[in-house]
Protein backbone atom coordinates (compact mmCIF):
# COMPACT_ATOMS: atom_id res chain seq x y z
CA UNK A 1 0.00 0.00 0.00
CA UNK A 2 1.07 3.40 -1.41
CA UNK A 3 2.81 5.64 1.71
CA UNK A 4 0.32 8.40 2.95
CA UNK A 5 1.42 11.34 5.12
CA UNK A 6 -1.79 14.24 6.33
CA UNK A 7 -0.49 17.88 7.54
CA UNK A 8 -2.57 17.71 10.00
CA UNK A 9 -4.18 19.78 12.78
CA UNK A 10 -6.49 18.30 15.39
CA UNK A 11 -7.58 20.85 16.64
CA UNK A 12 -9.45 21.38 13.34
CA UNK A 13 -12.53 19.88 12.79
CA UNK A 14 -11.60 19.44 8.54
CA UNK A 15 -8.74 18.11 9.43
CA UNK A 16 -10.34 15.40 11.95
CA UNK A 17 -12.87 14.30 9.52
CA UNK A 18 -10.18 13.75 6.75
CA UNK A 19 -8.20 12.20 8.67
CA UNK A 20 -11.23 9.58 10.15
CA UNK A 21 -11.89 9.20 6.07
CA UNK A 22 -8.49 8.01 5.40
CA UNK A 23 -8.96 5.38 8.28
CA UNK A 24 -12.40 4.73 7.26
CA UNK A 25 -11.24 3.63 3.82
CA UNK A 26 -8.37 1.37 5.57
CA UNK A 27 -5.54 3.99 5.22
CA UNK A 28 -3.33 4.27 7.84
CA UNK A 29 -1.52 8.17 7.11
CA UNK A 30 1.67 8.77 8.96
CA UNK A 31 0.37 12.36 10.78
CA UNK A 32 2.87 15.19 10.90
CA UNK A 33 1.22 17.74 13.10
CA UNK A 34 3.00 20.64 11.19
CA UNK A 35 1.89 23.05 13.59
CA UNK A 36 4.52 21.86 16.09
CA UNK A 37 6.55 20.38 13.07
CA UNK A 38 6.70 22.99 10.57
CA UNK A 39 7.52 22.17 7.19
CA UNK A 40 10.79 24.08 5.32
CA UNK A 41 10.51 26.20 2.84
CA UNK A 42 11.77 23.15 0.41
CA UNK A 43 8.93 20.90 1.52
CA UNK A 44 6.45 23.61 1.04
CA UNK A 45 7.74 24.26 -2.63
CA UNK A 46 7.37 20.39 -2.72
CA UNK A 47 3.96 20.38 -1.55
CA UNK A 48 2.94 23.88 -4.01
CA UNK A 49 4.39 21.51 -6.66
CA UNK A 50 2.51 18.14 -6.00
CA UNK A 51 -0.64 19.89 -5.60
CA UNK A 52 -0.17 22.03 -8.83
CA UNK A 53 -1.39 25.11 -6.65
CA UNK A 54 0.31 28.37 -6.34
CA UNK A 55 1.21 29.22 -2.94
CA UNK A 56 -1.77 31.69 -2.56
CA UNK A 57 -3.73 29.06 -3.05
CA UNK A 58 -2.69 26.48 0.14
CA UNK A 59 -2.53 29.84 2.58
CA UNK A 60 -4.97 30.72 4.75
CA UNK A 61 -5.17 34.40 3.89
CA UNK A 62 -7.75 35.40 6.36
CA UNK A 63 -5.57 34.70 9.42
CA UNK A 64 -4.82 37.93 10.86
CA UNK A 65 -1.02 37.04 10.99
CA UNK A 66 -1.37 37.07 7.36
CA UNK A 67 -2.31 40.64 7.11
CA UNK A 68 0.61 41.20 10.14
CA UNK A 69 3.15 39.99 7.30
CA UNK A 70 2.23 42.39 5.52
CA UNK A 71 0.94 39.94 2.42
CA UNK A 72 -1.68 40.06 -0.19
CA UNK A 73 -3.18 37.77 -2.87
CA UNK A 74 -0.37 39.40 -5.42
CA UNK A 75 2.80 38.86 -2.84
CA UNK A 76 5.67 37.18 -4.88
CA UNK A 77 5.84 33.60 -4.00
CA UNK A 78 9.33 33.49 -1.95
CA UNK A 79 7.53 36.26 0.81
CA UNK A 80 4.25 33.89 1.07
CA UNK A 81 6.59 30.22 1.29
CA UNK A 82 8.98 32.08 3.50
CA UNK A 83 5.76 33.49 5.88
CA UNK A 84 4.11 30.06 5.84
CA UNK A 85 7.31 27.89 6.99
CA UNK A 86 8.08 30.84 9.58
CA UNK A 87 4.20 31.06 10.52
CA UNK A 88 2.76 27.57 9.62
CA UNK A 89 -0.46 28.37 11.40
CA UNK A 90 -0.82 30.13 7.09
CA UNK A 91 -1.10 26.42 5.78
CA UNK A 92 -4.14 25.76 4.74
CA UNK A 93 -5.27 22.42 6.48
CA UNK A 94 -5.27 19.33 5.92
CA UNK A 95 -2.91 18.34 3.19
CA UNK A 96 -2.83 14.91 2.53
CA UNK A 97 0.23 13.78 -0.10
CA UNK A 98 0.20 9.70 -1.42
CA UNK A 99 1.65 8.67 -4.76
CA UNK A 100 3.21 12.04 -5.48
CA UNK A 101 0.54 14.06 -5.71
CA UNK A 102 -1.32 15.93 -3.15
CA UNK A 103 -4.84 17.04 -2.22
CA UNK A 104 -5.89 19.81 0.03
CA UNK A 105 -8.71 18.26 2.55
CA UNK A 106 -11.48 20.94 2.03
CA UNK A 107 -14.06 18.89 1.52
CA UNK A 108 -12.44 15.94 3.08
CA UNK A 109 -13.57 13.62 0.58
CA UNK A 110 -11.61 15.66 -2.51
CA UNK A 111 -8.24 13.76 -0.88
CA UNK A 112 -9.76 10.47 -2.03
CA UNK A 113 -8.89 11.06 -5.72
CA UNK A 114 -5.02 10.98 -5.11
CA UNK A 115 -5.70 7.61 -3.23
Amino acid sequence: MAMITIWHNPRCSKSRQTLALLEENGHTPEVRRYLEDAPTEAELREAAKALGLPPIQMMRSGEAEFKAAGLSKDSADDALFAAMARVPKLIERPIVFAQGKAAIGRPPESVLDIL
